[in-house]
Formats: structure tokens, sequence, C-alpha cells
């Protein structure tokens, strides 16, 4: 009876011992620093693996989408729409493909590229999107989808084009907020 009542005892001790855990979320430090779009472009090099240069290029803890740091939400929704910017806009890909012409070397290069651009665009608009849902509790869940199904499909581009050459473009824009 003794030895049960020291067990007992034992126990509530080591509980008592734990640390308190904090039911509030602790926000982490940014992990993103901004930077213009030569730097977090992924339309160098070659096919086939976009969307794991994207994820080193915007290492975010997929796990924890609502701490995600506001300073480094800035910057992957300004860098998604600089990535937008550059394959439509003034300059961008699709003003270097006609310039090119789709036929020549150059051409398919720089359309590989754009898949590319394209999947960095679409996984920072997917990625933009959870986070703002985590943190605020906001459906976008049919944003995210729609998204997701034109990232998927991009992805896929990229894949079956592996190890060709990739171009990307000289385009001026940063992922400064």
């Amino acid at each position: 009876m003794y030895f049960s009542k020291a067990i007992i005892l034992a126990f509530a001790a080591s509980a008592l011992a734990l640390p308190a855990t904090n039911s509030k979320p602790v926000k982490r430090a940014g992990v993103l620093t901004a930077t213009t779009y030569d730097n977090f472009q992924v339309s160098d090099g070659v096919a086939g693996n976009a969307l794991d240069e994207v994820k080193a290029k915007f290492p975010i803890d997929f796990n924890d989408l609502a701490n995600v740091d506001p300073d480094d939400l800035a910057i992957i929704l300004a860098a998604r729409v600089t990535a937008e910017d550059a394959e439509t806009g003034t300059g961008g890909f699709n003003d270097a493909i006609d310039a090119a012409g789709s036929s020549t070397a150059a051409g398919k290069a720089l359309q590989v590229g754009k898949i590319k651009n394209k999947v960095l665009k679409l996984e920072l608009e997917v990625l933009g999107l959870q986070i703002q849902q985590a943190q605020s509790g906001k459906d976008n869940t049919d944003k995210i989808a729609a998204e997701t199904t034109k990232l998927n499909t991009n992805i896929a581009l990229d894949q079956k084009a592996a190890g060709q050459t990739s171009q990307s473009i000289d385009f001026s824009g940063d992922d400064d907020a």
C-alpha cells in the first residue's frame, strides 16, 4: 500500500515539474528577404524540378502556415505579382517568345522557362492563399482549388519537359512589398 502511494506521489510530482504549455501560437521570425526577380526566378537551367526550385527559394514551413511571419507573407504576395508581370507584362516571357519565334531553339527554351515561371507564380499564389486562410480563417478553399489545378497542370508540363534547356528573361521587378 505504501509503495502504491509513493508511486502516485512520484507521478504527481513529475507532472507538476513539467513545463507549462502556452496555448497561444508562437509567431516565427521571418525567413525570407526581399530581393529582385533575377534572384528569386527559377526559369534558368533545365526543366523537370520547378516546384522543388520554388520551394528552395521560398523555404516556408508548410506544416505551420498560421504562424508564417507577416513580412514573409508580404514577400510571397509581391513575388507572385512580379512573376505574373514577368510572364505577361511588357518585356516579359510572352514578348521574348514572340521576338525569338516560338519554333526556334531560343523560343523553345523561353517557353520552357515560361512554364517554370508559371510554377513559381502559381505556387506562390496557392501558398499566399493558404497562409491567409490559416491566419485569418477566411475561406479561400475555392480559390485554392482553382489555382492548385492550374499549378498541377504546369508542374506536369515542367516534368514532361524534364532535361530540356530552360531560359529566363532579363526582367526588372522585385518581391519587396
